[in-house]
C-alpha cells in the first residue's frame, strides 16, 4: 500500500486548503482511512477519518463544522476540506489507512493504522 498525501501550504488564518490522500494497493475490505497530525513538540493526534464502505465521517472535537473529510471509492482518494483554519492546526498531516475488516467502533489512536503516507505541511498564521 502506498499513500501520497498532498495540498498542504501556508494560509492565513480563516482561510482554506483542502488535502488529498491517494491510495494504491488498498486491500478491498480495508475498514477506515484517516488523517492525523503532528504539531512541532507533540504526539500524532487524530484530526478526521471516514469508513470506506459507509463513507461516514469522524472528527476530533476541534475540527467537528470546519472540516469536512470524504473519500471516492473509484479514485481511491480522500480529501479533507478545512475552512475557517486557526494557527493551533498548523502540523503535518499524514493519512492513514486501517486495515482491519470491520470494528464496532472508529479507530483514533495510531497503532490501529497500518499504512501512512509521508506527510504534507500545514502552516496557518495569525
Amino acid at each position: 500500500v502506498q499513500l501520497q498525501a498532498s495540498g498542504g501550504g501556508l494560509v492565513q488564518a480563516g482561510g482554506s486548503l483542502r488535502l488529498s490522500c491517494v491510495a494504491s494497493g488498498l486491500p478491498s475490505d480495508h475498514y477506515a482511512v484517516s488523517w492525523f497530525r503532528r504539531a512541532p513538540g507533540k504526539e500524532r493526534q487524530f484530526v478526521a477519518g471516514v469508513t470506506w464502505s459507509a463513507g461516514k465521517g469522524y472528527y476530533r472535537d476541534s475540527a467537528e463544522g470546519r472540516f469536512t473529510i470524504s473519500r471516492d471509492g473509484a479514485k481511491n482518494t480522500v480529501l479533507l476540506q478545512m475552512d475557517s483554519l486557526k494557527p493551533e492546526d498548523t502540523a503535518v498531516y499524514y493519512c492513514a489507512v486501517d486495515r482491519t475488516a470491520s470494528r464496532l467502533y472508529f479507530p483514533i489512536r495510531t497503532s490501529e493504522y497500518d499504512y501512512w503516507g509521508q506527510g504534507t505541511q500545514v502552516t496557518v498564521s495569525s
